[in-house]
């Protein structure tokens, strides 16, 4: 009963959707250009010879079992199920998000990051400091400490029991510990991230994705509408001073939203999972309500012995879904990709993007035994497949998700042609 219900849990705790993008600095309708903005991308309309078939699954949940019993080819997905299917035998790396074409531009490229409702930094500026010095903290720790931290991570998201898909089967440990290498905890916003998020735009509007404000603004207006990194400022000169500055009491509950399952959010995790460190070290801790929790749902952000505000942990099975909940107030703050934050801003969410949590962490994986092994012999085996009247069919999370606007972009980019199915 524990193996299958350990299963159970895998299948659910895997249905999440990470959103990402990002683009160059775009005067008046961007053109695509590669991520770092050094070459000029002309993306194919995809009416060539070669065909590939994706396949929205909802989330990421379902792609292994998708994989281990051969309705896919392959899916596209965030860590740790990259690791799932490779450290379970299930699949193969073909190669990961950074290796995409036109290589080697996507090298580093954005994936998730904190947002906040601009009436919340507006009328709490300390509590949002706050928050964003933790998470500047949090996201070092999980640098500093990568054996503990995929402990942490392994119980919060996978629990820490044998992951198995028929009779293939991994200690969820072992998936973590090869997942965590794969991604970039960072909270800088540096000038090629900016150009990366930039360019994800840039892409989401050759895709289709961005039509309102966003699609024919300025390059000042963009960064004016995107991002305020005041809270980021705030919170690196604290740890800078060695002082978190106690900020005053939030008089009501503050919603902290979270996708489901994603150790991209770790700095949300590792907060809470090691309170007690940040409390002893820094001052600073989300401290949860009930420490026998597995996964708590009210925690108390307590700085310099003082408890300034309620937060309410509130889950998200996708992006969209959380920007929404910050957009109608359910949530104040949210950790979650990129491309979301920027189509919910693209439509008059008053939101803005404070600073990145990490970069890169996605890949695509095939079957066991597959010939592609990297993107060419992937590109080469997608044309024997058409050939034979066999296209191959790729999972991705969701529309508009990361994975999907990169696997799109770089197959247009390879001439290749896209059927939904």
């Amino acid at each position: 009963m524990k193996k299958i219900a350990s299963i159970i849990v895998v299948c659910i705790t895997l249905a999440m959707v990470l959103f990402m993008a990002g683009c160059l600095q775009p005067t008046t309708t961007p053109t695509p250009v590669s991520p770092n903005g050094t070459t000029p991308v002309t993306t194919s309309a995809g009416t060539g010879a070669t065909e590939v078939d994706v396949m929205y699954a909802g989330g990421v949940g379902p792609m292994p079992v998708l994989l281990s019993t051969n309705q896919v080819d392959g899916y596209i997905a965030w860590e740790p199920y990259v690791s799932i299917a490779t450290a379970s035998g299930i699949g193969q790396l073909v190669t990961y998000t950074k290796d995409f074409p036109p290589v080697p531009e996507w090298n580093n490229h954005p994936c998730c990051v904190l947002t906040a409702r601009n009436d919340l930094v507006a009328g709490n500026p300390g509590f949002v400091n706050a928050m964003a010095a933790q998470t500047i903290l949090a996201d070092q720790w999980i640098t500093d400490h990568p054996d503990e931290a995929a402990a942490d991570l392994s119980e919060w998201v996978i629990g820490n029991d044998t992951i198995k898909f028929g009779n293939q089967s991994v200690p969820a440990l072992i998936v973590m510990k090869s997942a965590i290498p794969s991604i970039n905890y960072t909270t800088d916003p540096t000038p090629q991230w900016l150009n990366g998020t930039k360019n994800f735009v840039s892409a989401q509007i050759s895709l289709g994705y961005i039509t309102g404000s966003l699609k024919n603004t300025s390059a000042g207006n963009m960064d004016d509408t995107l991002f305020d990194f005041k809270p980021y400022l705030a919170a690196k000169k604290m740890i800078a001073d060695k002082k978190i500055i106690t900020p005053a009491k939030v008089n009501k509950q503050v919603g902290i939203g979270y996708l489901k399952g994603d150790i991209h959010c770790g700095s949300l995790i590792i907060a809470m999972k090691e309170w007690q460190y940040f409390n002893d070290t820094y001052g600073i801790a989300i401290k949860p309500r009930d420490l026998t929790a597995a996964r708590p749902e009210i925690c108390d952000l307590i700085v310099n012995g003082v408890p300034v505000a309620e937060l309410k942990l509130v889950t998200a099975d996708a992006g969209p879904q959380l920007m929404q909940m910050e957009a109608t107030e359910i949530i104040g703050m949210g950790y979650a990709g990129v491309p979301p934050a920027i189509a919910s801003i693209d439509k008059g969410s008053p939101i803005k993007v404070l600073m990145p949590t990490q970069t890169e962490g996605s890949a695509l994986v095939a079957t066991n035994g597959s010939p592609a092994h990297d993107w060419n012999s992937f590109i080469s085996y997608a044309a024997q497949r058409s050939a034979s009247g066999k296209p191959l069919k790729i999972a991705a999370p969701a529309k508009g998700s990361i994975q999907d606007i990169m696997l799109q972009y770089s197959l247009k980019y390879s001439g290749v042609a896209i059927k939904f199915v």
